[in-house]
């Protein structure tokens, strides 16, 4: 019983994923990762007795232990990764308000001075090429 419910959750995640990714709900750099973690609980839930092995083979007492640890492991990465990218972002946001705010700085001071020279022509009696 707890074979097949490993295989609809493995297969669960897998459609999810997916979906996501068709609905553009998850960037491709993201999807990869998921689909190997996806695609490692299709093995493990078709063929349990590889986590038993893996098991052994690390020396780990109770095939639950190593699951848990490479979760934390996994965890930790993502945690990472997404701290990582979040201060590129960041970094990416601050130096898209400074050229912003130069740009709105230059307008402004181009407004101005459009503002005065058709002030200027205003006072002269001046007929611009956009007057007739």
């Amino acid at each position: 019983m707890i074979v097949f419910a490993g295989l609809g959750f493995a297969v669960l995640v897998l459609v999810i994923i997916v979906v996501m990714l068709l609905r553009r709900q998850l960037r491709e750099k993201y999807a990869t990762l998921w689909l190997l973690i996806g695609l490692a609980l299709l093995v493990i839930s078709i063929f349990p007795g590889l986590l038993v092995q893996l098991t052994h083979l690390l020396g780990v007492e109770v095939p639950a232990n190593l699951i848990f640890a490479l979760s934390i492991v996994l965890l930790v990465g993502v945690a990472l990764h997404l701290s990582w990218e979040l201060s590129r972002a960041e970094e990416e946001i601050r130096r898209l308000a400074e050229d912003s705010a130069i740009n709105r700085a230059d307008v402004e001071a181009l407004t101005r001075r459009i503002e005065a020279l058709e002030g200027r022509r205003a006072t002269t009696g001046v007929e611009g090429p956009d007057k007739p």
